[in-house]
């Protein structure tokens, strides 16, 4: 599964992620050059790759990376962190198991999950195999949103062939919600300190 993994991260990642090309000028958003509208306490900065690991080490001091791609477990599930600072653009997944096989009921049950209840994060397919996959533009990426959406792909990949569900939110009454939850609430209060 390792080889499967840094496969799909030299599949995934662009060209122009693995290197840096400091003549090139950095870009300015709109956002980054307007007046200040929002208080000090309530504004965070834009998310770049020194933040980003900061909040994945904070989760898993045993993270292995090379600078923009992470690999890190959470709740016993490895979970891949990719980003290109280039394109903006952060991708957080999980493999569940290898797409053949799949059945048409399991796909319906998974796109109805994608349009219901995995909320930010989404089953998707690619190499092969069948992920839980968290993605985003970097820099408007907020913290608590990042390590919710972390929290999201454990939980389609562990409620895959059952709930179907990222964890945030559940829709009717039962045990479920809070047990998933709980993993999110766990992760959201170990970056508090971030």
């Amino acid at each position: 599964m390792t080889r499967l993994i840094m496969a799909l991260v030299l599949v995934l990642t662009p060209l122009g992620a693995f290197a840096q090309d400091e003549t090139q000028p950095e870009a300015t958003t709109p956002e980054a050059t307007a007046p200040e509208t929002t208080t000090p306490e309530a504004y965070e900065a834009p998310m770049n790759l020194e933040t980003l690991e900061a909040i994945i080490m904070a989760l898993d001091p045993e993270t292995q990376s090379n600078g923009f791609a992470w690999q890190m477990t959470i709740a016993e599930t490895v979970v891949i962190v990719i980003t290109d600072a280039n394109a903006d653009r952060m991708r957080a997944m999980a493999f569940i198991r290898e797409a053949e096989g799949i059945t048409p009921e399991e796909m319906a049950r998974m796109m109805q999950a994608n349009f219901d209840s995995a909320l930010d994060a989404r089953y998707a397919i690619a190499q092969g195999g069948l992920w839980a996959a968290f993605i985003h533009p970097l820099s408007p990426l907020e913290k608590d949103e990042f390590i919710s959406g972390l929290g999201q792909v454990v939980n389609l990949t562990t409620s895959y062939g059952t709930l179907y569900s990222g964890g945030a939110l559940q829709f009717g009454g039962g045990d479920s919600g809070a047990i998933q939850r709980k993993l999110i609430d766990d992760l959201l209060e170990k970056g508090e300190e971030i």
